[in-house]
């Protein structure tokens, strides 16, 4: 018995020794990873490593303290500088100087480190200038290109806005060119004037820009002037367009004529 309980102390002994030994691991691995985070730094939770505190940037493995320029704030991120210049200030190296807008503009809302001009100015060099608007015309509110266009009926010629002519028969338009004019309806343009389009019989006013400006009723063919109508020959049947035919089935077409059998 007394040997059993021997045995037994031994093993006990034994348990008791390697739970020092692992807690001692432990605690040494616990006690590297706390001496590897800086100051000012934190321990990721997961995946190893550490960040910087809030305020603080990596430099060579340690955590130093973000400088902070007058009329600055910090940025709370761990890349660029740390800190940004506040509304109305602009970043010059370590530093946030004040912008000064000039005479007829403002601080841009968007970004608060640059200027704009006002309306009927634009940008040359560090100023806004005033936008010259002719007579007969207003600002676009763009300040590309000239910064303003013409009042309908005008129509921009060297700096000007010049009223367009509209010929008899014409009407202002928004689509026609730099002539800011179009013929009414059954006319054409010709040489800066509108003509009329002259229909043939069997005709009619086609509404296009191109060609002749007119098309042939159903069952008539265009030529060059006039409108003929399609001669039907026997068993056919005028086609889809309706200014020539096709043989009714089972016929075939052959020369001016429909015949049964093959073409």
């Amino acid at each position: 018995m007394k040997t059993i309980n021997s045995r037994l102390d031994r093993i006990g002994y034994a348990l008791m020794a390697l739970m020092v030994f692992a807690g001692s691991i432990g605690l040494a691995r616990a006690q590297g990873v706390t001496d590897s985070v800086p100051a000012n730094a934190t321990a990721n939770t997961y995946g190893g490593g550490w960040e910087c505190d809030s305020g603080f940037h990596k430099v060579d493995g340690a955590c130093v303290v973000v400088q902070v320029p007058a009329n600055a704030f910090l940025t709370g991120s761990a890349y660029g500088t740390g800190w940004k210049c506040e509304y109305g200030y602009v970043k010059n190296d370590d530093k946030c100087n004040l912008v000064v807008p000039p005479e007829n503009a403002y601080i841009s809302a968007s970004s608060g480190d640059s200027w704009l001009c006002d309306r009927g100015y634009r940008k040359v060099n560090e100023a806004c200038e005033a936008i010259e608007v002719p007579e007969n015309g207003y600002l676009t509110g763009n300040s590309t290109g000239s910064g303003w266009t013409c009042n309908r009926g005008y129509q921009a010629t060297k700096g000007a806005c010049v009223a367009i002519a509209v010929p008899a028969n014409g009407y202002l338009a928004f689509s026609s060119g730099d002539s800011g004019w179009d013929c009414d309806r059954g006319y054409r343009r010709s040489d800066g004037a509108c003509d009329a389009i002259e229909v043939p019989e069997h005709g009619y006013l086609s509404g296009r820009s191109y060609g002749n400006g007119w098309e042939c009723d159903r069952g008539y063919r265009k030529t060059t002037e006039a409108c003929v109508a399609v001669d039907l020959p026997e068993n056919a049947h005028l086609n889809f367009s309706g200014d020539d035919w096709d043989c009714n089935e089972p016929y075939r077409k052959r020369q001016n004529a429909c015949v049964i059998g093959k073409p």
